[in-house]
């Protein structure tokens, strides 16, 4: 088997006195489409930040494989006060894409989304459906290897949820790895192949999605399926 794109071996992770994150051990090979669910506090935020390595763990290890390109979409984008296209190129510039090559790869993550047409807009007058889609096409023109959403569609309406749930499910098709916290169940189920259970830290579930939800869960997760937990 493959090495995994990302290991977690015995993660911790504090914020001052309090544990985020306790004994973590995961993998993230490839072309995986995970899902972290559980609880409000139970990790899952600051599991893809240690994942992405914008938190640094406080103990065990994370190990990463190949050098892969990750990007990180939050749940609500910070758009600078430019253009659409300026928002994606400035992206670029700090990756070192300039001139001719970012003209270009901006345009084109701009179309990808369906955004052509707003490329000269303020990126903060778009609705919010478009701003989502904005940060997906500034994500995208990275060309990363792995893709972190935390709570991608959590503020959109329905029509642009789908919008934005379509774009990730191509681009998953494409064999980016996905990485997505959500308390959509439906959204899930949609988009993730493996569901990730965290419960005050812990890992308390990794199993294959179908699994999660026919019963395979431990009486914990369960109980959150139910509605018995608070999100």
């Amino acid at each position: 088997m493959a090495e995994p794109l990302i290991a977690l071996r015995g993660l911790g992770f504090r914020y001052g006195a309090h544990a985020a994150l306790r004994g973590v051990d995961l993998e993230v090979r490839r072309g995986e489409r995970i899902a972290f669910v559980g609880a409000n506090g139970s990790g899952k935020s600051t599991l893809l930040r240690v994942l992405h390595g914008l938190l640094p763990p406080s103990e065990g290890e994370r190990r990463v494989h190949g050098a892969p390109r990750l990007a990180m979409l939050f749940q609500r984008p910070f758009l600078l006060r430019l253009s659409a296209q300026a928002n994606v190129r400035v992206a670029l510039w700090f990756a070192g894409v300039r001139g001719a090559d970012a003209r270009e790869r901006s345009a084109l993550a701009l179309a990808r989304v369906g955004l052509a047409a707003e490329a000269g807009r303020p990126a903060r007058a778009l609705s919010g459906g478009q701003q989502q889609r904005l940060a997906l096409a500034r994500a995208w023109a990275l060309q990363p290897d792995v893709l972190l959403l935390d709570e991608p569609t959590a503020s959109l309406d329905p029509h642009a949820k789908r919008e934005v749930e379509a774009l990730l499910d191509e681009l998953a098709a494409q064999g980016m790895t996905l990485l997505m916290a959500s308390h959509q169940l439906g959204q899930v189920k949609r988009l993730a192949a493996r569901v990730v259970y965290l419960e005050q830290g812990r890992v308390l579930a990794d199993l294959p999605v179908q699994d999660f939800f026919d019963g395979a869960a431990p009486p914990e997760a369960r109980l959150f399926l139910k509605g018995e937990l608070p999100w």
